[in-house]
């Protein structure tokens, strides 16, 4: 705030600025951060969550898919046409292996002639969701939010889910319905401890939103089963899933008291059931939720989803590592508070307006710059980064002998 003639003026000044863009950095190098930047993935294995990328260049549609790691997209498929995957498990980069015939891997050339460990979809040829379109998509006019199923792990519009995707931060991740049906004891777990499903829009483009209701096979949704404290329900076209967040804490608390037995077989005892449609969505700690015992882990394996009882498998503590290690670097380079920061709390207004000025001018170019990449497909490197601030600076020394000379 400032004072101007005894008023108060809500000013941004630039240290806001710039712990709003070094959060959102924080937030986009995460998904990086997790993974070596210099170093191909290979020789680690099957590595457990990592950032993935496939070559259109290499690996076109019509022929066999295959993935890279993120050194390798840098050192070896600098300038060709990728497709960015997020974050899968379990994988092993395949760069220079047979896939990508007489070419070989710059990082590590040693290399079996597949991985046979590897799972691979659609989204290797740049394709997601139930329609099977690319993202972005130049034909689609609708705008509309991709989630990723934790199970197939493949990217879905939010109107092809079967059911509307609830509006609470509890809900952190998401089973679409097919991978829900190939493993249906999952449903038994929805029943108790997932959100309860709302609606479900078409999912055909251009139709109207046609909205159909969900409901429990034991227990309806409805309006007036809010007013009940006890026993709080999702109001139906409005009210947020987090109002059963109290109950479900509840219920789990009692569940995992009795973990004599099996959790899995107390709750189909229980009789309590869920329709088995649309797409489920899962509160924050619901993999803690689900029964460890003998019969459970092998039912676990039989249907390739082990990985359920691994909190380390969540694409939220891969982040969360990434975020620890840029932390981690930030720390060993600097000892205390940033001094650009100190250094801008010690300017006067003027100062620090002229340097917002400068900082949204470069920000901009930045912006440009990057977006040329975005367009034809590039991967942006750290080359990339220094030229382009090795251009800013030859610009500025050039604005600086301009000015010296105009004042001589």
């Amino acid at each position: 705030m400032a004072a101007n003639d005894g008023a108060e003026e809500a000013t941004v000044s630039l240290v806001d600025v710039l712990e709003e863009d070094e959060e959102l950095e924080n937030e986009a190098s995460a998904v990086l951060g997790g993974s070596d930047s210099e170093k191909c993935s290979y020789p680690e294995g099957h590595v457990k969550r990592q950032a993935l990328y496939a070559c259109n260049t290499c690996t076109p549609k019509g022929g066999e898919p295959a993935g890279i790691c993120l050194a390798c997209s840098y050192k070896c498929h600098e300038g060709h046409d990728l497709f960015e995957l997020y974050t899968k498990r379990n994988f092993r980069c395949d760069c220079g292996n047979d896939k990508f015939g007489e070419m070989e891997c710059k990082l590590f050339a040693d290399k079996e002639k597949v991985n046979s460990g590897n799972k691979y979809s659609h989204n290797f040829f740049g394709l997601y969701c139930t329609c099977d379109r690319p993202y972005p998509d130049p034909e689609d006019e609708v705008a509309d939010e991709m989630i990723q199923c934790i199970v197939c792990e493949d990217w879905l519009h939010g109107r092809h889910l079967g059911c509307v995707v609830p509006d609470c931060v509890e809900l952190q991740e998401m089973i679409c319905e097919s991978c829900m049906n190939k493993t249906p004891f999952l449903w038994t777990y929805a029943a108790h401890i997932a959100a309860t499903p709302i609606t479900k829009v078409s999912p055909c483009k251009g139709e109207g939103d046609v909205k159909v209701e969900v409901e429990n096979d034991e227990e309806k949704i409805k309006t007036e089963n809010l007013k009940n404290p006890v026993d709080e329900k999702v109001q139906v076209n409005g009210t947020s899933a987090c109002k059963r967040k109290h109950q479900e804490e509840a219920e789990g608390s009692s569940e995992e008291g009795s973990c004599s037995g099996c959790r899995l077989r107390e709750m189909k005892a229980s009789g309590r059931s869920r329709a088995p449609q649309g797409a489920v969505f899962w509160p924050s700690a619901w993999r803690t939720k689900l029964c460890t015992c003998t019969d459970c882990k092998i039912l676990y394996a039989d249907t390739g989803v082990s990985f359920l009882t691994d909190e380390m498998d969540t694409v939220l503590a891969y982040e969360n590592k990434g975020k620890s290690t840029e932390q981690a670097e930030q720390a060993s380079g600097a000892e205390g508070r940033d001094p650009l920061m100190s250094a801008l709390n010690n300017l006067n207004r003027v100062q620090q307006l002229e340097i917002i000025h400068e900082y949204n001018d470069m920000k901009t170019e930045l912006k440009d710059y990057l977006q040329r990449f975005a367009a034809e497909g590039k991967v942006v490197t750290p080359e990339d980064i220094r030229q382009f601030f090795e251009q800013q600076q030859s610009r500025k020394r050039r604005r600086a002998n301009a000015e010296q000379y105009y004042c001589s």
